[in-house]
């Protein structure tokens, strides 16, 4: 650990500002150290650019990223004033400026994702999948935003019509993030699905859709069984009762959706940049990994046929 030592506890950045933020600090920093030590030995030096080190470090921005996703403020911005700059001024040697924290998180986006790739879930043989809307701004500002003028698209989820991405998330039966792939919002859910369940064996459930008689099979000759509801116009098929009971627990990965976006921010509709906008959907997906176990979902229990 670097120069961080804190010992809190306030009701302005939530329940987690106790003992066990240090330890929440602790999981980041080692990450970075080896990051630095991958980056050094791997990467090439970039002659334009400068290597002075920053005020920061790299472990210091990922545990601010994610403690932002833990606090009970909903943007960065009032975040970074009123919980950075005051609650935690002590726990930093020197602070950048908020505009100058923000023209550094484009150097996140490449540590958040393999953040949350060492400390993914495990694997439980039973899966969850599902997708959720990410919109970029309200529908009535469709024609004004320019931001994501080229990447986002208009796509339709069981809400309506947004303007913006889909997160495909892949979760195990106890609630850890296994996988998870960002697309276009008229994209089709059955695409990023084979890709994220590559080298899994077991039973993944799913909504309506992801029917797919070509998919489904594809998946089983791998040794992974696709088991979806079925549509009104479609033949009943019989299920295991157990596979049946399963089914039914697929609520887990939409109540985990539920608080991504109410309890930890994932949605944002005022974003200013493309990259940030990235940085802030892949720390909070960390930020869930790393939380207490009494913060994140619950566990699916087996049922015993016996």
């Amino acid at each position: 650990m670097t120069r961080f030592s804190i010992r809190v506890t306030t009701q302005a950045a939530g329940p987690l500002m106790q003992d066990s933020t240090v330890a929440l600090f602790c999981c980041p920093d080692d990450f970075a150290k080896l990051f630095n030590d991958w980056q050094q030995h791997h990467l090439l030096p970039s002659d334009g650019q400068r290597r002075r080190a920053g005020t920061l470090s790299l472990g210091e921005m990922l545990f601010i990223m994610v403690l932002f996703h833990l606090s009970s403020y909903k943007d960065f911005k009032h975040f970074w004033r009123y919980g950075v700059e005051q609650e935690f001024r002590h726990c930093f040697g020197q602070l950048p400026s908020y505009s100058r924290f923000v023209a550094l998180m484009p150097r996140l986006l490449l540590p958040l994702y393999l953040l949350l790739h060492c400390y993914r879930g495990q694997k439980t043989g039973i899966y969850f999948a599902d997708s959720t809307k990410l919109a970029v701004c309200h529908n009535p500002r469709i024609r004004r935003n320019k931001v994501f003028r080229d990447l986002a698209q208009r796509g339709r989820s069981s809400m309506g019509w947004f303007f913006g991405f889909k997160l495909h998330l892949l979760i195990n039966h106890q609630g850890e993030i296994r996988a998870f792939k960002i697309t276009s919002g008229n994209g089709d859910d059955r695409k990023p699905l084979e890709r994220m369940v590559s080298a899994l064996r077991g039973k993944v459930f799913a909504d309506k859709g992801y029917i797919s008689k070509s998919l489904m099979k594809r998946l089983w000759q791998r040794g992974l069984h696709l088991i979806t509801g079925i549509r009104r116009n479609m033949k009943n098929y019989l299920l295991p009762l157990l596979d049946r009971l399963l089914l039914r627990k697929r609520c887990i990965i939409e109540t985990l959706f539920a608080k991504l976006k109410v309890g930890m921010g994932l949605e944002h509709s005022r974003h200013r940049s493309p990259t940030n906008a990235f940085v802030h959907i892949l720390s909070c997906l960390p930020a869930y990994t790393l939380a207490q176990p009494k913060l994140r979902m619950g566990t699916v229990a087996i049922p015993s046929l016996s």
